[in-house]
C-alpha cells in the first residue's frame, strides 16, 4: 500500500472517531456503565443523574428543596436528545414549587449529587439510607 493510501485511511479513521465523539457529546442525556453498578444515566458532561425515593410518594413532584436542593441540585435540560438506547418519550419536565424547571425520567425528577466532582463519579449513590440512587433505565421503579 502506498504512503498516500495509508494517509487517506488514517485520515478516514481519525474522522470517524472524531465524528463519533462529537455525536455523543450532543446528547443532553446519555447512558454509561460502571462495572460495579451497571448502566446509569448521565448528562452531556458525563455527570450521574439521580432520583430521590421520597419523590415516588409525591407522584413525580419534587420533594427536595432548600438544603436538600443544595446537596442534590435539580437537573434541567430544555431540549432532551438521547442515543438510540434511550427513549425521548421517557423524559419530560416539571415546574418546581419555586418556579424553576426540572427534567424527569419516567416521571421521576432528576438530580445531580454535590458529592460528584468529576464525570464518572457516583458518590451520591445509596446515600441517606439508600434514598438516593443513580438512574438505571432498566431498573427504574414505578411511581407509587
Amino acid at each position: 500500500m502506498s504512503r498516500s493510501h495509508k494517509l487517506v485511511l488514517l485520515f478516514l479513521a481519525v474522522s470517524i472517531i472524531l465524528i463519533s465523539a462529537l455525536a455523543e457529546s450532543n446528547y443532553t442525556v446519555n447512558l454509561t456503565a460502571n462495572k460495579f453498578q451497571g448502566n446509569y444515566l448521565v448528562n452531556q458532561s458525563g455527570f450521574a443523574l439521580y432520583y430521590f425515593s421520597n419523590d415516588g410518594s409525591a407522584s413525580g413532584v419534587s420533594t427536595c428543596y432548600d438544603d436538600c436542593a443544595t446537596k442534590w441540585p435539580p437537573f434541567y435540560a430544555q431540549t432532551i436528545t438521547v442515543p438510540d438506547s434511550l427513549r425521548n418519550a421517557d423524559f419530560a419536565s416539571i415546574t418546581r414549587t419555586d418556579g424553576s424547571k426540572q427534567t424527569t425520567f419516567k416521571g421521576w425528577p432528576l438530580y445531580f449529587s454535590s458529592r460528584d466532582k468529576a464525570a464518572g463519579d457516583i458518590f451520591g449513590n445509596g446515600r441517606e439510607d439508600n434514598l438516593w440512587r443513580i438512574v438505571d433505565p432498566q431498573e427504574q421503579p414505578q411511581l407509587f
